[in-house]
């Protein structure tokens, strides 16, 4: 590789990446994709996949549903501070909601990045980035270096492309932390989302997984935290995932197959943040999760779409960096704004039981509180007209052929 020119090199082969270096291949560019980590390897998250992030899923080929472990979600429960259960259906038209490990889907995104032409080099990180007029020289720990006009940045939250350019503001704690423990025995293959007073505006869940498995978590506000350490988190967990409520969704057979592991939650988006000269941040890198879910797998995908198809479309830096910023402030910055807002009704225990109070009215709020959670349309179509078309709000879900 050594002395090879690119047009785009993906640091970084998550969905973020993995979606980045397909469609930039697709649209006839060289692309060269690194990653430090070797392939199947796990990604702590809480593994649901939403409407919007198996369509952009199925756009770029990839069949989930064919993907070991994967789980389809019918049914959502929301558990209101005050115990209410609102039970939420999903459409029947397609998938709309799924689990499965990260481990099994990033594996499964590598190996279409790789069927479809183009090298995924494991155990390469980036070492050096040097800007130049016409591009980014860069070196990677094997010793190898390339030229790139492009460097999609899809290296996660603490972003090392960031670093070496020298555009890290110091350590970025995360705006939410979230723990996570995998348990078998686990009978109920709902999807469980638990709305505790101590954690609002986050939330604990059971989210179900193929052979009597469950993805068990909890995610919290950062500044809910008292102290920056990670003891009170772990403290935290012990008592949440003892509570009766959830225990009793777990069932009696219930284990935890290994030990928890806890994480940092990039979810403060500025359109700023997403370039800096050539170089495009995608993903957890740009700061792009959900502010109210933690949701940030559609995300992703879909910022590593736009900045393929922003380099694709041609014109210099200055160019393609607008491009890029103006595209997914359009397709999702809007969406992202509205839940900073929706996220401020949720930190009071009034705001989260009037919420799902309203959610669980009727059987068609039931339906179309499920279909927005989900992201079966963008969070904010309501309040932006130029989205507005016929069945914006019922579309079908992804794999409807299948």
């Amino acid at each position: 590789m050594r002395g090879r020119d690119v047009d785009v090199l993906v640091v970084g082969a998550g969905p973020a990446g993995t979606a980045s270096a397909l469609t930039a291949h697709q649209r006839g560019l060289d692309v060269a994709v690194i990653d430090k980590a070797v392939f199947p390897r796990d990604k702590t998250c809480g593994d649901g996949l939403t409407t919007s992030a198996l369509r952009l899923l199925e756009r770029l080929g990839v069949r989930a549903p064919t993907i070991p472990g994967y789980t389809p979600v019918r049914e959502a429960i929301l558990v209101s501070p005050s115990g209410r259960q609102v039970t939420l259906p999903l459409p029947d038209t397609g998938e709309h909601s799924s689990v499965v490990r990260r481990a099994a889907l990033d594996a499964a995104l590598v190996e279409r990045v790789r069927t479809s032409g183009v090298a995924v080099l494991e155990r390469t990180a980036i070492a050096a980035l040097v800007p130049h007029d016409d591009g980014l020289l860069a070196r990677f720990s094997t010793g190898e270096q390339l030229h790139a006009r492009f460097v999609v940045a899809a290296d996660g939250h603490w972003s090392a492309v960031r670093r070496l350019l020298g555009h890290d503001e110091g350590a970025d704690l995360g705006t939410w932390h979230a723990f996570r423990q995998y348990f078998s025995g686990v009978e109920d293959r709902r999807q469980w989302v638990f709305f505790e007073r101590d954690l609002l505006p986050g939330y604990a869940w059971v989210f179900p997984l193929a052979g009597g498995g469950a993805n068990v978590g909890f995610g919290v506000l950062r500044d809910r935290l008292t102290s920056s350490g990670g003891k009170e988190l772990a403290g935290l967990w012990r008592e949440v995932i003892s509570r009766p409520r959830l225990r009793a969704v777990l069932g009696p057979d219930a284990q935890p197959e290994e030990r928890h592991r806890a994480w940092p939650i990039p979810a403060s988006y500025d359109a700023a943040r997403l370039t800096a000269g050539r170089v495009l941040y995608v993903g957890d890198a740009a700061g792009v999760v959900d502010p109210m879910t933690g949701e940030g797998i559609a995300q992703a995908l879909e910022t590593g779409i736009r900045a393929a198809d922003a380099i694709a479309r041609g014109g210099g830096p200055a160019e393609v960096t607008e491009r890029y910023r103006n595209d997914v402030d359009r397709a999702i910055g809007r969406d992202l704004r509205l839940a900073t807002k929706l996220q401020r009704v949720l930190r009071s225990e009034l705001g989260a039981r009037a919420a799902i109070r309203a959610a669980g009215l009727t059987a068609w709020t039931r339906r179309n509180f499920a279909r927005w959670m989900f992201e079966d349309y963008p969070r904010a179509v309501i309040f932006t007209p130029d989205r507005w078309r016929r069945g914006m709000l019922t579309p079908p879900g992804a794999y409807r052929a299948a």
